[in-house]
């Protein structure tokens, strides 16, 4: 069976909370990498419209770890409901590919 990876995505507003997943993401080897961004949100929360500033968090993992990626930002996450979403990656270079697969667990 041939690996399989993807992009967890989430976001956040404190700069600790990022500093906790990237330590807990990487540490246990769960990502290969993480980039974070800072973007403007705008949402519906609680039957109201909102917006706010966060960061965006790009996690470059193996497919089968979605799981334990969840749970650790779960864990460590101080939003009530903390956006968790898995893009698959359909293609990509395979030495990156590959890279992934020396550096995560």
């Amino acid at each position: 069976m041939s690996k399989s990876y993807s992009i967890v995505v989430t976001t956040f507003s404190r700069k600790k909370t990022g500093a906790r997943l990237v330590e807990a993401l990487l540490a246990a080897k769960l990502a290969a990498c993480i980039q974070t961004f800072p973007i403007r949100s705008f949402y519906s929360w609680k039957g109201r419209i909102s917006s706010g500033r966060e960061n965006l968090m790009l996690i470059k993992a193996k497919s089968r770890d979605f799981g334990a990626i969840k749970a650790v930002i779960v864990r460590n996450h101080d939003y009530e409901v903390p956006e968790i979403v898995s893009v698959r990656i359909a293609r990509g270079l395979v030495a990156y590919l590959d890279w992934i697969a020396k550096v995560t667990r």
